[in-house]
């Protein structure tokens, strides 16, 4: 079969077509990240055929000196980055050529704005990767063989960045993968030996392996004099790896630096901790926390951003196995003396020793955390901790559920909104709520809703507002799970606010207790007939101490599940068995006066009804026949109107 015959032209998917305007318009200001982006990605190419060249040698074909190589031409306006790592097939090619192509891309444009200034931040989060090279090109041309396959499996890639791409088949000699990027007329600054180099020390100084590059031609030697020897290709990295060196050794820039060719973002991380495990286990860790979260954070599936290296050889990536799920917004290296080169994943799921230094990586970031809080407690970086919990908060909060062994101290480190809070913000640790509690309090009081003007406004909220009792307004969707495990903190515990009977225990007026009782009394007809009307709805009804403006209320019964997580287990398309609430009522209301007052047994059964409905709408679900309840409504009011006419 001939190569021309596997030559074909495709079209760019709409969203890579507005990818590609948005990364040449919105990050033309930081162009420089191109060469970050590109060198890295050929690093990390060199690394997966280290890996895989552990069981196979025969993937090296006689060029074991992995590199990455710089060229250009300045009369043909080319830039070329080469690597000679594992490299692509044309399978890989179509689902790989660059990051944003991959799966995930519905969701990032999802979140588009078509503001260029949110945009290009956006871009920010999610990693330019190879797209990066068309802010300076007007051709891209990708050349590529992967390693094992032969010569005639070579892959050639070429795109204007704009409509349509070609790929072909092609013959390859060298493994690995050329970029060829034609320069705009504007760019030719990058065509420059000096640039070049001064790019590559400022973003890959710590790359771990050699970034050759080719030395400036020698001018033509003038007549009668010897030609001019070529300069042998010069190193222009030092090809480090960072995390072995000292602290001391190491500037704050170059932390962030590597971090953001590690992390494959263009942001400067919030913070970071380097450190070295001696003893029996030995490991060096440099973990970074970074300023912004991805957009696919929440996506509990996503790989996470730690690299695994033995003695400074890279084994994997991703590798979830060494940070748990609710810290997977933490991005580094990890280098194990111990574990075995040839390490695996089924190695990893059942090593000792992998257990150790992913617990020894948890206590790194939980301290790591513990001293932006101190920071801020000294008055130092005060905002720097409300950045971190308003990116990461509700991810890091799964950790009181996956982490039991730090339930603690992560529960120190979480963050809420309450009734006593300025608005949403997740501003108070529990240490703070309890250190304002009212005196006789023993419980911390909580509520959950879907929203936060929900929990804040909910009816269950109005016996607690007039005594002044500070509630814990929860609204993440892992603030459900996260109260049946966390269970107490300093010895008080967790009371939601809409289960069982309301306990005030010393903050109850005993009476308001006994007029409570009096009036459970005085209005027991006006129960049963309610009951009657709300048999298939509410398993009881009963005179509530808990509300000071609504006519009812529902409450789930003692151990039952609350209505906001029915309605979660429901969206997540879980089998919900349905369960009957209890109604309670404020005998002071004048609606419930009314109904009591009410001779007309529809007309009675009527307002039952509507005062059921209204409590669904108030803890925010949704009622099973709406325009019933319309009707309902109407009908009463047009008849209330008659009787004032």
């Amino acid at each position: 079969m001939t190569t021309e015959s596997h030559k074909e032209t495709m079209g760019f998917q709409a969203e890579v077509k507005q990818l590609l305007k948005l990364v040449i318009n919105s990050l033309y200001s930081n162009k420089e990240i191109f060469l970050r982006e590109l060198v890295s990605n050929g690093a990390d190419a060199c690394d997966k055929l280290r890996f895989e060249g552990l069981s196979d040698d025969a993937l090296y074909e006689d060029d074991p000196e992995l590199k990455v190589e710089i060229t250009f031409d300045k009369e043909a306006k080319t830039l070329v980055i080469e690597d000679n790592g594992i490299g692509m097939n044309r399978q890989e090619v179509m689902e790989n050529i660059g990051t944003i192509a991959r799966s995930g891309t519905k969701s990032f444009f999802e979140k588009l704005t078509g503001d260029q200034q949110q945009d290009s931040h956006l871009i920010g989060q999610f990693g330019v990767g190879f797209y990066s090279s068309f802010i300076i090109a007007d051709e891209v041309t990708v050349e590529t063989r992967r390693a094992g396959l032969g010569a005639e499996h070579g892959v050639r890639w070429v795109s204007g960045g704009e409509g349509d791409y070609t790929l072909e088949t092609i013959d390859k000699a060298r493994r690995g993968t050329r970029i060829s990027m034609h320069l705009r007329d504007e760019e030719e600054e990058f065509l420059d030996n000096w640039k070049l180099k001064s790019l590559v020390h400022k973003y890959s100084e710590h790359i771990t392996l050699p970034i050759m590059m080719e030395p400036d031609a020698p001018p033509p030697a003038e007549e009668g004099e010897e030609p001019k020897e070529v300069e042998p290709w010069e190193q222009v990295n030092k090809a480090t790896a960072l995390w072995t060196l000292n602290r001391n050794e190491i500037s704050e820039e170059e932390y962030k630096e590597f971090y953001k060719s590690v992390g494959h973002d263009w942001q400067d991380p919030m913070d970071w901790v380097h450190a070295r495990v001696e003893g029996n286990l030995e490991y060096t860790q440099l973990l970074y926390i970074p300023a912004k979260a991805p957009f696919d954070l929440n996506d509990r599936e996503r790989a996470h951003g730690i690299k695994l290296y033995v003695r400074r050889v890279f084994i994997m990536e991703d590798t979830e196995k060494l940070m748990p799920t609710y810290m997977r917004f933490v991005r580094g290296v990890i280098d194990s003396n111990d574990l075995p080169l040839n390490v695996s994943r089924e190695i990893l799921q059942s090593s000792k020793i992998v257990d150790q230094i992913k617990k020894g990586s948890v206590k790194k970031v939980l301290g790591l955390l513990e001293g932006i809080i101190k920071k801020a407690e000294e008055g130092k970086g005060e905002e720097e901790y409300a950045k971190f919990w308003s990116e990461f908060g509700p991810v890091f909060k799964e950790g009181l559920i996956e982490d039991t062994s730090n339930q603690e101290r992560i529960a120190k480190l979480c963050r809420f909104a309450t009734s006593e809070s300025e608005g949403s913000e997740q501003n108070t640790s529990l240490e703070t709520y309890v250190e304002r509690m009212k005196e006789g309090q023993n419980k911390i009081y909580f509520i959950t809703a879907e929203t936060y003007n929900g929990a804040k406004n909910s009816p269950h909220m109005e016996v607690f507002r007039k005594k002044g009792i500070e509630v814990l307004l929860l609204s993440d969707h892992v603030d459900e799970w996260v109260t049946q495990h966390l269970r107490e903190f300093d010895g008080k515990s967790l009371q939601s606010i809409t289960q069982g009977d309301l306990d005030l225990g010393e903050l109850e007026d005993k009476d308001e207790k006994e007029e409570l009782k009096k009036e459970e009394e005085n209005f027991k007809k006006l129960i049963e007939q309610m009951k009657e009307v709300l048999s298939e709805e509410v398993d009881d009804i009963r005179v509530t101490n808990r509300l000071t403006d609504s006519p009812a209320c529902l409450v789930a019964g003692a151990g039952a599940m609350d209505a906001n997580m029915e309605r979660i287990m429901k969206s997540m398309g879980q089998e919900v068995p349905g369960s009957k609430r209890i109604m309670e009522i404020n005998v002071e209301h004048p609606l419930i006066e009314r109904l009591q007052n009410e001779t007309d047994d529809e007309r009675f059964a009527d307002w039952s009804r509507i005062l059921f409905d209204q409590s669904l709408l108030a803890e925010g679900s949704q009622l099973d026949d709406p325009a019933s309840f319309t009707r309902r409504l109407n009908g009463l009011l047009q008849t209330d109107r008659k009787s004032v006419v």
